[in-house]
This record gives C-alpha cells, sequence and structure tokens, in this order.
C-alpha cells in the first residue's frame, strides 16, 4: 500500500497578513520533537527542516525545487567521473570561525559513516581532493547524472569545532548521544540557543549569515514545540500560544477554515507513504525455527497488496486528503511517470488464493511496526490495515511506538529489527543509490 498525502496547514491569518514592521517571535509546532541536532545523524523529515535552517549546504533548492548556490557558488564537470566546486568565501560559522575547503574533506568523511543515516546521499563519491581553500574536486565512482540532486543533503560541519568536541563519531544507538547531537555550529541562517528535548527548541537570526540580505523576515525568534495531541495543537492556535502548526487533524479541517483568524494552505505533498516487507532474512522475526520468511515470495507481498482496500482508507480514514499511487514516489520527484503508476486492484479472494498457492493457505504471524506521532493519520491507517489483513488470514501484532522509538527499531540503529511496516520519504530522486 502506497499513498501521496496532501500536505494540510494551518496558519494564523495575523502572522501571515503582517506587514514586516515590528519583530517577532514564530512559534510552531507539530506532532513531534526532532531526532536530534546532528546533520549527519538521521534522515528524518522535521528533523532535516530544522537542520536545514542551521547548517549550509553545498547546494541548496528553491519554493520550485530548483537548485541554487549554498556554499558552492559555481560547479562545473571536468570529466565523466570529477566536478569541481567553487566554494563561498566569508562564511562563517556560529561560532565565528571560517568555513574552508578542510570542512567539506571533513564533513564527507564524517558524513559517510556506516552510522550516518545520510550516507546514502554521498554514496557515489569515491572521494573529495582539495584544490586549494575554496576549491574541491567531488571524484565518482562512476558517471553520476543525479549527483547535484543529492547536493542539498551534503551538510558542512566546522571540522575545528567537531575535534574539539571529540564528535567525529555519528551516534545513533537508541538511548546514545555525543555532542553533535545537542549541540550546534553551523552556517545557516539562524543558530540553536535552547533545546529541552520533547518541550521546545529556540532559534535566533545569526547575525554573521553571508546571505542575511537575501532573506528577508522580521524574526527575533523562532520557537519550535512538540505537541503530539491533536485537541492540544488545534486549542493552541486558537488560543494564539501560536502562530503555525503541521499536521492540521483532518476532522478540524472544516471547522478551523471556517474560524476568521486561521487559515488552512492546502496543497500536494511530496511525500510517499507505504509499507515495507523484510524481503532479506531467509528466516521471518516472527516464525523463528521456520526456516521460513513469507516476504521473500513475490506471491505473498502481492496478496497484502489485494488484500488492502486502499480506496476505503482514502475516503473514510484520511477524508480524501490522500491519492493512492502505484510508485514510490509523487509527482513532483524527478523520475516520476505516469503511465507507471498503476496499482494492483482490492481483491481478498486473489490475495487468499496467492497465499495458498505460496504454501500459506492458513496465512501466518507478522508483527506490523507502525509509528502513531510522524505522518498524517498514521497509526489510524495502521489500525484500519490490520482487519482488511485478518480478513486473508494474517495474524496481526501490532506496534505502535513514537517516531524515535519506531524508526531506531526498523533502522539500522536495530540492524532493521522489523519484518513488516510503515514509513515515508521525500527522496531527490527515483535513483536506486
Amino acid at each position: 500500500m502506497k499513498k501521496f498525502f496532501k500536505s494540510l496547514m494551518l496558519i494564523s491569518v495575523c502572522l501571515g497578513l503582517s506587514a514586516t514592521v515590528n519583530a517577532k517571535t514564530f512559534r510552531y509546532a507539530t506532532t513531534g520533537d526532532i531526532l536530534g541536532l546532528d546533520p549527519h545523524a538521521n534522515n528524518e523529515g522535521p528533523t532535516n527542516t530544522m537542520k536545514g535552517n542551521i547548517y549550509g549546504r553545498m547546494l541548496h533548492r528553491k519554493a520550485d525545487l530548483s537548485l541554487e548556490p549554498d556554499l558552492a557558488t559555481k560547479w562545473e564537470k571536468l570529466d565523466a567521473n570529477t566536478w569541481r566546486f567553487s566554494l563561498r568565501r566569508g562564511v562563517k560559522f556560529h561560532n565565528g570561525n571560517d568555513f574552508n575547503a578542510d570542512d567539506v574533506l571533513f564533513s564527507y568523511k564524517r558524513q559517510t559513516q556506516e552510522a550516518s543515516d545520510m550516507s546514502f546521499a554521498l554514496a557515489t563519491i569515491k572521494q573529495i581532493n582539495k584544490v586549494d581553500d575554496y576549491t574541491v574536486d567531488l571524484i565518482t565512482k562512476g558517471p553520476d547524472p543525479i549527483l547535484l540532486l543529492n547536493m542539498p543533503m551534503f551538510y558542512i560541519v566546522d571540522k575545528e569545532w567537531i575535534e574539539a568536541n571529540n564528535a567525529f563519531e555519528v551516534v545513533r544507538a537508541s538511548g546514545s548521544t555525543n555532542f553533535a547531537n545537542v549541540n550546534t555550529n553551523g552556517t545557516g541562517p539562524f543558530k540553536v540557543v535552547e533545546w529541552i528535548q520533547d518541550t521546545r527548541i529556540v532559534l535566533e537570526p545569526f547575525e554573521g549569515y553571508w546571505g542575511k540580505n537575501q532573506i528577508q523576515h522580521n524574526l527575533t525568534k523562532a520557537v519550535f514545540t512538540p505537541i503530539s495531541n491533536d485537541a492540544t495543537r488545534v486549542a493552541a492556535l486558537l488560543s494564539g500560544e501560536i502562530d503555525l502548526m503541521y499536521p492540521v487533524p483532518l476532522q478540524d479541517v472544516k471547522r478551523l477554515n471556517n474560524d476568521p483568524n486561521t487559515e488552512a494552505l492546502e496543497g500536494p505533498e511530496l511525500r510517499t507513504i507505504f509499507l515495507g516487507y523484510d524481503q532479506w532474512r531467509n528466516e521471518s522475526l516472527d516464525m523463528p525455527g521456520s526456516g521460513k520468511n513469507p516476504f521473500k515470495d513475490k506471491r505473498v507481498r502481492q496478496a497484502f497488496h489485494h488484500a488492502i482496500n486502499i480506496n476505503a482508507i482514502k475516503r473514510v480514514v484520511m477524508r480524501n486528503a490522500a491519492t493512492p499511487t502505484g510508485l514510490m514516489i509523487a509527482p513532483g520527484i524527478n523520475g516520476f511517470q505516469k503511465d507507471m503508476n498503476n496499482r494492483v486492484s482490492y481483491d481478498p479472494d486473489a490475495a487468499k488464493k496467492l497465499l495458498a498457492d505460496a504454501g500459506y493457505p492458513n496465512g501466518f504471524p507478522v508483527t506490523f511496526d507502525c509509528p502513531n506521532d510522524r505522518y498524517v493519520n498514521d497509526e489510524e491507517i495502521c489500525t484500519a490495515v490490520i482487519p482488511m489483513l485478518e480478513r486473508v488470514g494474517i495474524k496481526v501484532t501490532p506496534n505502535f511506538q513514537t517516531k524515535s522509538k519506531h524508526f531506531n527499531k526498523i533502522g539500522k540503529a536495530q540492524s532493521n529489527n522489523t519484518s513488516f511496516f510503515m514509513l515515508g520519504w521525500t527522496p531527490g530522486s527515483y535513483d536506486a543509490l
């Protein structure tokens, strides 16, 4: 099952329409806290959004998703495997240190550690060579036509600061941390002045930001507050405690649109939500001693697709604020092909036959790992899927957790400790690497 969600935001009309005369504190709330401040540790939407305000990258994406210079001012391809980047001069880190090529080489080594969840963005790079203090050559393992698309995910840290605080090693294991995960020193437009985990993050504009003349705002402070409860988050908006919230509880959209002091912003989101299977183990975690992993059989995976009534989920759970899809990426992502966007039909009888043909006429047990505070109606979607699978014989044990525990369980931190899971992503392209 795959979904392409519409993005729903609420923003105070007073904030949205105010002139940039009086300095303001911007107050924003969403369902959960970030996973950490280390730019190389975690690859998760809200976390990436936060660190994008703090850390500079080689390139940046504009509102229309096109690329523009950030810490690299220009680039050229010297040969099939070599890209030369000219670096921006006069850039300061938040602590006053100068940015140069040494920071780029150091950041490459740090981000490509096995523990880094951001290593995928640099997977095609063999090495980076320093030409001079403000020029570097990226040498790829082979021709890479989408290298530039990954540069907005190449975060640059201060070599001197990381080494001085013994924070080179990227830490992602559950319950573990290091200096870089709770402290920051970037080149971005905002700096962190306070982070109380699960309570608030406070940012202030960085007066030494190289591009401050290109950004128009009247902010003196930005406060991010995680509010997991939907009703509490809506009440905070209506009372004026916050200026913007995301996501909007779908059942409240109409009511809030009718309020004269709020405006719901609705549009297509680039994120695709999908259900994934363990296809790598020879024995399922839920079937110890069996020597079998049902999900390695294509017929079983097809059966799950046939068993799930995705249109019912769209209509009832998502209140039509989602679009079923047959692809792993949404329109707007490089590589989307409309003619391939086809899904198998909802057909429980076909699902039962496929399971029987695969050797599971009575189904099999599986643990279903789902977050309950990450995506729009994530827990509700999973709850709807469970009886659909049980109708064709699958014995489902749900495991709902907060996003930090969920991502640790299904990801590298716990060696992909899952058989069946929900996940969402917004890739830069459809490239398999």
